[in-house]
């Protein structure tokens, strides 16, 4: 009798633990899923505001410095080379655009060495970027030219026309004192004729120099001008870059 109430108790515990056990697996199973919700933020777009540009007019000027030496012995076709603008260059509405200290880069195009007793050498170039103080950047299409604007002008195929000369390719040319260079405007492919000022210092006897054959050397701190084929429009100059 008593093992037969023992064996009961037993059973009504074993149940009692059965009965929780599935209530309790089913309200796992019941259990709702709770999903995170996600939310998107969208970045509001900041319009820039439109920057005003100024154009810098076909035929403007620009006053530069050579920055390093070319020579038409050691120079080859494609080479890039420096000059630093020496005057601010203004928009045709008077705005400062590109200032002084801007670098204006130059390429040459052909070259053509000094022979020995016979022509002197020539180097023919181009310009094709103008960088300003703040990083700013434009290509440009621009040509050799004399300094004083009433003696030499230039159309984009870089050549150049004067008061009484048609025609005439403005280019560095072999001649000047001490191996330095003229400007020159290559006549039929001929010898050249002086166009504007003298780049090395003295102008004497310039036909009987051009028959010595002397190499073009254009030196560092040589001045002359670039002649602005295209008109570019650009932002008033800053110091900051905007």
């Amino acid at each position: 009798m008593k093992k037969l109430r023992n064996f009961k108790f037993l059973t009504a515990i074993l149940a009692t633990f059965f009965v929780f056990g599935t209530v309790d697996g089913l309200a796992q199973k019941r259990r709702p899923v709770i999903r995170k919700k996600t939310t998107t933020v969208r970045k509001a777009t900041v319009a820039r505001p439109t920057v005003k540009l100024y154009t810098v007019q076909r035929g403007e000027r620009f006053r530069v410095r050579m920055e390093e030496t070319i020579n038409s012995k050691t120079a080859r076709v494609g080479d890039r080379f420096t000059t630093r603008v020496t005057e601010p260059v203004y928009s045709s509405t008077g705005v400062v655009v590109i200032p002084t200290g801007s670098i204006v880069t130059g390429r040459v195009n052909s070259v053509r060495a000094a022979k020995k007793g016979g022509d002197p050498g020539q180097i023919d170039v181009s310009f094709v970027e103008v960088k300003l103080p703040n990083g700013t950047r434009r290509a440009i299409n621009g040509s050799l030219t004399d300094l004083d604007t009433k003696k030499a002008k230039s159309d984009n195929e870089g050549v150049a026309s004067g008061d009484d000369r048609k025609n005439d390719k403005i280019i560095f040319i072999g001649g000047g004192a001490a191996g330095g260079a003229v400007l020159g405007g290559a006549i039929g492919g001929g010898k050249g004729a002086l166009i504007g000022g003298i780049l090395g210092a003295g102008a004497g006897l310039l036909g009987e120099r051009f028959t010595k054959g002397e190499d073009a050397e254009v030196k560092s701190g040589t001045e002359f001008g670039v002649y602005l084929n295209q008109s570019i429009s650009m932002p008033k100059f800053n110091e900051v870059n905007p």
